[in-house]
C-alpha cells in the first residue's frame, strides 16, 4: 500500500502508519503543478539581479555576500557539506523514514522553490528502504533542523552515508543499489531542504505515538493491580467523571470499567470490607492518566499542523520570495515538553502500584514482594526499585527544554527553541515508562495469580495469558532481567492490548 500524502490535510493516524511501517510513501500529484510554479519563480530569481536570500546571497550571518550566477549550484552543495556537523548516535530508520515524508509534505506545499525532481528522489529513497545516517545531536530548533537535515540531504547529492538493504554505504553507492541516481540541487534547493522543522517534529511526532501506546496500557495494568490488591472500582463510576468533564478522564474511567467489568476479585469484597478508600494510585488512575492523555491530545494538535507546515525560508509566495520565520520550532519544542511532562506522570502513579503490591502492609494480604517464600526469595523486590529508578530518570528528563536558549551564528540566530533534543529525549523516556508498565503487569499478575480460586474478568485473564505464555509465574528466585524486557516488549509492541480485545481510547488531535 503506497500512503499518498496531502499537504495541509494529513492526519496522525497516517503518520503514525509511515512511522511504524517500511511501505513507499508519496505525495499526491496535485501537488506538482503549484511545486513547479515555485520552482520557476525561483529559477526567475536567481537569473535576476535583486538580493534574494538563499537564492543568491550566502547564509546566515552571510546573507550580505552576493553570489555568481555562475556559482548556484557550488553554493547549494558548499551548504550541504558545511551543515553535515551533526554528531552522536544515528537515528532509527522509523525517524528517518518519518523524517523525510514530513519534508515530503513540507515541499508539496508549493512554497519552497524546489523542483519535482527532488520531491521523486525523496519518494524514491522511500520506497526503496535508503535510509540516511543522520545523527542525532547538533540542532537547536531553529533556522531549521540544519545538521540532521543536512546529513539526510548529503546521501541526495551522493554524498553522506546510507542505510539500504542491511548494510551502511556511501550515499553515492547507497543510491545506485537502489537504482536511483543523485540529484545537483538548483538555486534554493539546499536550502529548502535544511530549514525546516522536520527532525524534531518527527521526533517528537514518535514520541507521542509511543507514549500514547504506553498510556493505554497503563490503563490495562492498572486494572489487574487494581484487582491484585482488592481495590475498590467505586471510583470509577461514570457520575464521579461526568461532573468534573475532562475527556482523558472520563475516556479512561470508562475504559477501566469495560476491562474490570465481571470481576469475580470484585465482586468478593464488595461487602465486610473494612477499607474505606484506596490508596490515590489506585483511586485516581482516571484522574491522573486520563490528564496526561489530554495533555498528549493537546500536543497532538500542534504536532498535526506542524506535520502539515512549509517551515523553510524564504518562503515563495504570490508576493514575491519573502524572509520569514517559520524555521523556528518553538511550537514543536512546547509539544516536546508536554508530551515530557505526561509520560513521566503516567510513570509516577505507575510505580507507585508497583511499591503498592510488594509492601505486606499496604497489599491486602499478598505476600512480602510478591513470593511465596519471602526472606529464602526476594521475590520482585529489585524489580520494584528498578521501576523507581526509571520513574526517578523520567521525572528528571521531563525538566522543559522550550525554556533554554543560546544564540548561535554569530547572534545572528540569537533566539532558538532547543525543540530537537526536546523532542529526542522522548524516546528514552518512553522506554523508561514502557519499562515501568511492564514491571506493573509482572507483579500484577502474580498478585491475581495469589487470590486465586479468585478470578478477575475475561477481558484481564487473557491479558495474563498473553504475558503468561512468554514469562512463567514466578515461584524461586532467578534472573529476571531478560523478563523484564520481554514484558516491557509486550507493552511497545501492543501485545497485551490486543489479547484484551477491548476499544482503547484513540489518540485525535
Amino acid at each position: 500500500m503506497i500512503e499518498e500524502l496531502v499537504p495541509g490535510a494529513t492526519g496522525l493516524a497516517q503518520l503514525e502508519r509511515i512511522w511504524r511501517g517500511t511501505g513507499p510513501v508519496r505525495l499526491a500529484r496535485a501537488c506538482r503543478i503549484p511545486v513547479e510554479i515555485a520552482a520557476k519563480r525561483v529559477a526567475e530569481a536567481a537569473a535576476g539581479t535583486r538580493a534574494v536570500y538563499g537564492v543568491n546571497t550566502g547564509f546566515g550571518k552571510l546573507a550580505s555576500v552576493r553570489i555568481a550566477s555562475a556559482d548556484t549550484a557550488t553554493l547549494q552543495r558548499n551548504l550541504i557539506r558545511s551543515h553535515c556537523a551533526g554528531v552522536g548516535p544515528a537515528a532509527d530508520a522509523a525517524l528517518v523514514r518519518l523524517m523525510i515524508a514530513l519534508k515530503l509534505l513540507s515541499l508539496g506545499r508549493g512554497a519552497s522553490g524546489v523542483r519535482w525532481e527532488v520531491i521523486a528522489l525523496l519518494e524514491g529513497m522511500l520506497a526503496a528502504g535508503v535510509v540516511p545516517v543522520v545523527p542525532v545531536q547538533g540542532s537547536v530548533g531553529a533556522s531549521g533542523d540544519l545538521a540532521p537535515l543536512a546529513h539526510m540531504t548529503a546521501v541526495m547529492i551522493g554524498e553522506g552515508a546510507a542505510d539500504v538493504a542491511g548494510r551502511r554505504l556511501p550515499g553515492a553507492e547507497a543510491l545506485a543499489a537502489a537504482g536511483l541516481s543523485p540529484v545537483a540541487l538548483g538555486p534554493k534547493e539546499g536550502l529548502a531542504m535544511i530549514n525546516g522543522t522536520q527532525f524534531s517534529t518527527a521526533a517528537a511526532l514518535a514520541g507521542l505515538f509511543a507514549g500514547w501506546r504506553a498510556a493505554a496500557n497503563a490503563l490495562l495494568v492498572s486494572c489487574l493491580s487494581t484487582d491484585a490488591i482488592m481495590g475498590s472500582t467505586e471510583p470509577l463510576q461514570p457520575g464521579i467523571h461526568a461532573l468534573r468533564g475532562h475527556r482523558g478522564q472520563i475516556e479512561a474511567a470508562a475504559t477501566m470499567r469495560l476491562l474490570m467489568e465481571g470481576s469475580a476479585i470484585r465482586e468478593s469484597h464488595r461487602d465486610g470490607d473494612t477499607r474505606v478508600q484506596d490508596p490515590y494510585c489506585i483511586r485516581c488512575q482516571p484522574q491522573v492518566t486520563g490528564a496526561a492523555m489530554d495533555l498528549m491530545r493537546q500536543a497532538a494538535t500542534t504536532l498535526q499542523i506542524e506535520a502539515n507546515a512549509a517551515t523553510d525560508n524564504p518562503l515563495v509566495l504570490e508576493t514575491g520570495i519573502v524572509s520569514g520565520g517559520n524555521f523556528h520550532a518553538e511550537p514543536v519544542a512546547f509539544a516536546a515538553d508536554m508530551i515530557a511532562l505526561a509520560l513521566a506522570e503516567v510513570g509516577a502513579i505507575a510505580q507507585r502500584r508497583v511499591a503498592l503490591m510488594v509492601d505486606p502492609a499496604l497489599s491486602f494480604d499478598l505476600p512480602p514482594f510478591l513470593t511465596r517464600s519471602p526472606g529464602l526469595n526476594s521475590g520482585l523486590m529489585i524489580a520494584e526499585v528498578t521501576s523507581a529508578a526509571l520513574m526517578s530518570e523520567n521525572k528528571h528528563l521531563a525538566n522543559p527544554c522550550s525554556t533554554d536558549s543560546t544564540p548561535t551564528s554569530a547572534n545572528q540566530e540569537d533566539h532558538v527553541s532547543m525543540a530537537a533534543h526536546g523532542a529526542r529525549r522522548l524516546q528514552p523516556m518512553c522506554t523508561n515508562l514502557e519499562h515501568i508498565l511492564g514491571i506493573e503487569a509482572l507483579c500484577a499478575v502474580q498478585g491475581v495469580e495469589f487470590r486465586a480460586p479468585l478470578e478477575t474478568s475475561a477481558a484481564l485473564r487473557a491479558a495474563m495469558a498473553r504475558l503468561r505464555a512468554d514469562v512463567p509465574a514466578l515461584d524461586d528466585d532467578r534472573i529476571l532481567g531478560p523478563e523484564l524486557e520481554i514484558a516491557a516488549g509486550l507493552v511497545r509492541d501492543g501485545g497485551l492490548l490486543a489479547a484484551c480485545g477491548m476499544p482503547f481510547p484513540e489518540l485525535s488531535a
